[in-house]
């Protein structure tokens, strides 16, 4: 098949089990787009595809990295496109999934970026609120482009425009590298937060608390533990600033509000296809989608 796959939509919609589905029809392996899932050892609070969900499945850019390890878009550019190019000399077909709509982005398009220079120290003493106004201060594109309560996004727009010294608001490029079909899953707003709050109770029964704490009790307070869902609430429970009751319900009123920007970014930046997901008969989903993608290519 002469396109790449890419899957995008909020958590629990169905992406991986599509995605397992499409990489079967389509002769596939599968490519990480979620930038949480790049870290080892971070499972539970990710989602993240087990072994036997796989179905011997190659999977590629999941587990790469140390929770205590630096990783870039940029580096998720250059990763990506070289599986990219490995995957296609094996006459297979790329099939991206993930939820990061800016790793997509980044992996797909004409987008340009530079390495990140910056010691990670620079930034690990300083509160989110002040270093969006440092943003803002320089940049002031940022104010209505930037949610000023993504650490993560705010410290790679103060680096962009460091090393660019434009907004990085203005590195946008609607010049796709490759031949792209952009597949969404989607389910009614109202069913979807429900979804999200059973599925952080599943976390929790599942042992999420004790894969968070494996990291708090060796003092590791690395990027993706104080800034990723999941991790990030259940710090602060185990910091007591919170009970593990509100810690549990601001997982979830996180995970909605997440769900939401998903969705911003996925309509406006991703010319995507949407498709609801069929709960009772997943099938159907898969049908459809493949349907549509076979239409695609008999034009």
């Amino acid at each position: 098949m002469k396109q790449i796959i890419v899957i995008v939509g909020p958590t629990g919609v169905g992406k991986t089990k599509l995605s397992i589905e499409l990489a079967k029809y389509y002769n596939g392996e599968i490519i990480n787009a979620d930038a949480m899932q790049i870290y080892q050892d971070l499972n539970i609070g990710t989602a993240k595809i087990t072994e036997a969900e796989k179905e011997n499945i190659p999977h590629h850019l999941f587990d790469i990295k140390n929770v205590t390890e630096e990783y870039s878009i940029y580096q998720y550019q250059i990763d990506c496109r070289k599986k990219i190019r490995e995957i296609r000399k094996k006459k297979k077909t790329p099939i991206l999934v993930g939820g990061t709509g800016l790793y997509i982005k980044s992996a797909l398009y004409d987008y340009k970026l530079n390495p990140i220079q910056e010691k990670k120290e620079q930034f690990e003493k300083v509160s989110t609120e002040e270093l969006f106004q440092k943003l803002i201060s320089i940049d002031k594109k940022a104010i209505n482009n930037i949610d000023k309560n993504n650490r993560r996004r705010i410290i790679n727009a103060l680096n962009f425009y460091n090393q660019n010294q434009f907004s990085i608001t203005e590195n946008k490029t609607d010049t796709l590298l490759y031949d792209c079909l952009f597949i969404g899953l989607t389910t009614e707003r109202t069913h979807l937060y429900q979804l999200i709050n059973q599925r952080t109770d599943k976390m929790m029964e599942n042992g999420l608390l004790e894969e968070v704490k494996q990291f708090y009790d060796k003092n590791i307070y690395a990027k993706p533990l104080t800034s990723g869902i999941g991790y990030k609430e259940l710090y602060d429970y185990l910091n007591e600033k919170t009970s593990l009751e509100e810690a549990i319900e601001n997982i979830k009123k996180n995970s909605r509000r997440y769900a939401k920007r998903q969705y911003t970014f996925f309509n406006h930046q991703l010319p995507v296809m949407w498709f609801e997901t069929n709960y009772n008969d997943f099938n159907q989903t898969v049908k459809n989608v493949c349907k549509y993608i076979d239409n695609i290519n008999k034009l």
